[in-house]
């Protein structure tokens, strides 16, 4: 799907969404390299070399993806100033629910006791924060929502197999929210678009645990719980789309490499995301790279990135933004923004 909220019919009464406060939350227990060289074959040099990844956030036993959707939440709601009871729509983007009903969006409602919102959860595993923003920022558009709560959480040690070195150096856990409203000034969402290619999806995928595969005890014994990757397959896509949605939103808006202030990916591998940035004519100082402290925390990646970039400096209220994600399914975002902080 492609869209440009300047091209939408009745453009006159479409309102311009805006990010109106940004808040994330990490949990404290830490899984360095070394800690991974205990558990399976692999070195610190290795993952870093191939990923650029030191360092991943670890949930303790017990505490569920709503649980640090709900810190992130909570900080993101008083920063913008606001109480829950002001939110109306709750969007958490995940692939690790708590359960697959009811969803992380009810269990965060009720935590947070954001009385007055509804609220759904959004699966498109990496790029879950862009498909939930841009929806979130279309509910503003459409005047169907004031103040909405847009979530990308995931607890990806609890799909994870510590046994599989392919697999277990990438992922974190990690969460982050931001308050999306009508904007005030020229700044917000000027852009998105989004693809899905669904033919890939065996690529990157946990394999049982739905309909077509309910846990058994020989889904279990054949580790079918877990996430299972074609990196090579996943790392060619990754890179080829990355530049290809984010050109089609520049070369839609007029939009430039020079003009662009930063560019936020999503955080899977540092050599994917400054491939993608070398072909789109990207300097790498224009580039926001955090995956060396959280590893790939999938839907958290984004938000991490976006509040990192803000604490160092290097985003500052008017700067052009444009975001990416490729993830599961195979799926696929870009969104271009004003920066409104």
């Amino acid at each position: 799907m492609t869209a440009s909220i300047a091209n939408l019919p009745g453009v006159a009464t479409i309102a311009r969404a805006e990010i109106k406060s940004l808040a994330t939350y990490v949990p404290p227990r830490l899984l360095t390299n070394a800690d991974l060289e205990k558990l399976v074959d692999t070195s610190d040099e290795w993952i870093l070399q191939r990923t650029g990844i030191r360092e991943r956030h670890i949930v303790d036993p017990g505490v569920a993806t709503s649980d640090l959707a709900k810190e992130a939440a909570v900080e993101a709601i008083r920063r913008a100033g606001l109480t829950p009871a002001d939110i109306d729509l709750i969007i958490v983007g995940t692939v690790t629910p708590d359960m697959l009903f009811p969803s992380t969006a009810c269990l965060v409602q009720h935590k947070i006791a954001a009385h007055r919102a509804w609220g759904f959860d959004l699966s498109a595993a990496c790029s879950a924060f862009t498909y939930s923003l841009t929806v979130g920022s279309q509910m503003i558009a459409a005047h169907a929502a004031k103040y909405v709560l847009v979530i990308g959480a995931d607890v990806m040690s609890s799909i994870i197999d510590y046994t599989d070195r392919s697999t277990c150096v990438l992922f974190g856990d990690g969460a982050g929210a931001v308050v999306v409203s009508p904007s005030t000034d020229n700044c917000g969402l000027i852009d998105f678009a989004h693809e899905v290619d669904g033919g890939r999806g065996p690529a990157l995928c946990m394999p049982a645990g739905g309909s077509l595969r309910p846990a058994s005890h020989e889904t279990v014994d054949q580790r079918l719980h877990y996430v299972k990757q074609d990196g090579g397959t996943v790392f060619k896509f990754a890179v080829k789309k990355t530049e290809e949605i984010c050109a089609r939103v520049m070369e839609r808006n007029h939009v430039t490499p020079a003009d662009i202030d930063l560019f936020v990916s999503h955080q899977a591998n540092r050599r994917i995301i400054m491939s993608a940035a070398e072909r789109l004519g990207l300097s790498p100082e224009k580039v926001v790279i955090n995956i060396e402290n959280y590893g790939n925390t999938t839907a958290g990646t984004i938000p991490l990135a976006l509040a990192d970039a803000v604490a160092d400096g290097r985003l500052k209220k008017g700067n052009l933004v444009l975001l990416a994600s490729v993830g599961a399914g195979f799926t696929v975002g870009s969104v271009l923004l004003r920066w409104s902080i």
